[in-house]
């Protein structure tokens, strides 16, 4: 058998995207709360426009999202049959804190949370719970304009002391920050940051991204002395880079690509600031604010290393008219090697092995592949059931990809949560339309439908798989 008997077989969601009820129970709001669907999407993302409220003019897919607040413990009844050993998920910061920062926990949100952690116990299934999923309370980012202050880290800390004591002995698998290099990407979504006229945007990113890494250096230290059973994790949005060609410039673009890709990883792996991020600060005149401590600090470093992976991306030294494509919040050079999802997504399953090897070199820590599914239009029949042979192809070669990583390559790999296990609002778009799940969900991208869930035929392949151990695809 190619995989250990105690791999994580499991699937992956995030609050913001399942839970909805998001002003229930005494939650506040958060700044993925307010990203609508349609145009106005990704300029929201990017921190270009200052949108703090809801309005009348938009949708906003998270308020009700799949209603997993109310239906958790069906979703996680099919968890069990599909036979999940873990189920990553998310603990909404603004549900335990409603502003971010008050006084007091919310305990509604507390108990909310206990539900779902003793149900899962109840089938035997570990959470692997992510802190911040793209998830910044609206109050902090109000008053203190998001990760940009330090302020955050106090907050944050207290946050994840919370939780971390109140669910000791439920919860030993943690994520600091989900896809933390996506603060670079999308400013608002990964870091709650809203650009002024005459900011320095990349002075900005780069101390909200020290804060973060502060932050989560402290929380990995406490959560070791909270809990000796507890592991941490830090997670990156992964796909490496291919030159477009061999010409040397290409190659050096993709190192370049990689290392800016990396850079929040190899701190929280390794301990500290590498040469090449250093010699970057000097370049761009970017001068990081710090505390005495800061870099002694960030030497806590994490058990594992987790990622998402949907995709490679290709990228060329050259400034030319080549034909682009998208994946996962990266702009990409359409590689004419691969096939393309209906989202422009390029499917690569040799790509999953190529970055299993590129991290464990790098890192030589365990790895733990938190992210990976195939975003498709399901059409259901009149009972709900999907024919997704489609997807079920797409996860075979990418599970084939990871054993041979195993088998062959000798990486360590902790397990495997499929990104999406139950349909659920995209982060990229917000659409329901994009599905990733086994268990397809009667909603669409207006917020309509019964909230039915229903099985599609990956679900009892997917089970077979895990009950297989992986043997059977």
């Amino acid at each position: 058998m190619v995989l250990s008997e105690n791999f994580l077989w499991g699937g992956a969601t995030a609050a913001n995207q399942a839970e909805g009820g998001v002003l229930e129970g005494g939650r506040g709001l958060s700044n993925v709360d307010l990203l609508p669907i349609g145009k106005d999407r990704a300029t929201i993302s990017s921190g270009e426009i200052e949108h703090l409220e809801w309005d009348d003019n938009h949708f906003y897919p998270a308020k009700e999202a799949i209603d997993m607040y109310h239906h958790y413990k069906d979703d996680i009844k099919l968890f069990a049959e599909l036979g999940f050993k873990v189920y990553r998920m998310s603990i909404s910061w603004t549900r335990i804190f409603p502003n971010g920062d008050d006084e007091m926990p919310n305990q509604a949100g507390l108990d909310f949370y206990r539900g779902i952690f003793e149900e899962l116990k109840k089938y035997g299934i570990e959470p692997l719970v992510t802190l911040a999923h793209f998830d910044v309370p609206v109050s902090l980012i109000k008053r203190y304009g998001g990760w940009r202050d330090r302020h955050l880290v106090d907050a944050y800390v207290r946050y994840a002391q919370t939780v971390m004591t109140a669910y000791k002995g439920l919860v030993n698998y943690w994520l600091t920050f989900n896809e933390i290099n996506i603060l670079i990407h999308s400013p608002f979504v990964g870091g709650g940051l809203i650009f002024k006229e005459g900011d320095n945007k990349k002075q900005l990113m780069y101390q909200a991204a020290h804060h973060q890494l502060v932050a989560s250096s402290l929380v990995t230290k406490m959560a070791h002395d909270i809990d000796s059973e507890n592991q941490i994790g830090c997670m990156l949005a992964g796909g490496m880079h291919y030159p477009y060609s061999c010409r040397p410039e290409d190659y050096k673009e993709a190192i370049d690509s990689d290392r800016k890709n990396y850079f929040f990883i190899d701190v929280q792996a390794r301990g500290y600031y590498p040469n090449y991020a250093k010699k970057m600060f000097e370049r761009e005149q970017i001068e990081l604010e710090m505390l005495d401590g800061d870099l002694e600090c960030l030497k806590n470093t994490v058990d594992f290393v987790s990622f998402s992976y949907y995709s490679s991306r290709t990228v060329s030294g050259f400034e030319e008219d080549y034909e682009t494509t998208t994946g996962n919040l990266f702009r990409s050079i359409k590689n004419p090697n691969l096939e393309s999802t209906e989202w422009g997504w390029q499917i690569d399953p040799l790509g999953l092995r190529n970055a299993l090897n590129q991290l464990y070199d790098r890192y030589q820590k365990p790895l733990f592949i938190v992210e990976n599914g195939l975003g498709a239009k399901d059409v259901p029949d009149e009972n709900g059931y999907v024919a997704d042979d489609y997807r079920i192809d797409y996860m075979r070669k990418h599970i084939i990809a990871l054993k041979d990583a195993v088998e062959i390559d000798g990486v360590e790999l902790m397990g495997y949560t499929s990104w999406g296990c139950i349909d659920l609002i995209s982060a990229s778009t917000g659409q329901m339309s994009k599905r990733y799940g086994f268990i397809y969900v009667d909603r669409d991208d207006a917020g309509q439908g019964t909230l039915r869930r229903s099985k599609k035929k990956s679900f009892d392949w997917y089970k077979q798989v895990i009950t297989s151990n992986g043997e059977e695809l």
